[in-house]
């Protein structure tokens, strides 16, 4: 027995999934923006205040900013999940499974996120950049500093 789908209804809830795809992006490069912004700025501190555990603690912030990142990224790709499936049902690829009715985003999203692992995200180059940069960038001038002074006391 064929579901009736009501086709503008399914439009509707493709281009508002589509929408929230995209405005998932512009919060990335918001978090990206504030990881720089405050690691850098913690780096340049340890320097003027002669702290160099401030070293340590910018590459910190900058790696709970990619987590963040990361964790925001999985989020996104769950609505994928549901994109996908309207997509090749408006296509003709795809018939009406028995679970597939109008609306389903919150279930579809459900089932997409247990699919998106945080650790393959967060590998990612537009993810990971300009995150691992800084977290490599505050260690290795601590462990730099431990050797060779470069932060003064």
């Amino acid at each position: 027995m064929a579901k009736d789908v009501d086709l503008e209804f399914l439009r509707q809830e493709y281009f508002h999934l589509q929408s929230t795809v995209e405005s998932f992006d512009e919060k990335a490069l918001t978090i990206k923006a504030w990881s720089v912004t405050l690691s850098m700025v913690g780096i340049g501190a340890a320097f003027t205040a002669k702290l160099p555990l401030l070293l340590l603690l910018s590459a910190g912030a900058s790696l709970l900013f990619w987590i963040v990142e990361g964790s925001w990224k999985t989020f996104q790709q769950a609505n994928y999940f549901r994109l996908r499936k309207i997509e090749n049902y408006m296509q003709g690829k795809a018939t009406i499974e028995e679970d597939f009715s109008v609306p389903y985003i919150t279930h579809a999203w459900s089932l997409g996120w247990r699919e998106v692992r945080l650790s393959k995200v967060m590998s990612w180059p537009h993810v990971f950049l300009p995150h691992a940069i800084v977290v490599m960038t505050g260690i290795t001038l601590w462990i730099i500093n431990s050797f060779v002074r470069i932060v003064p006391l």
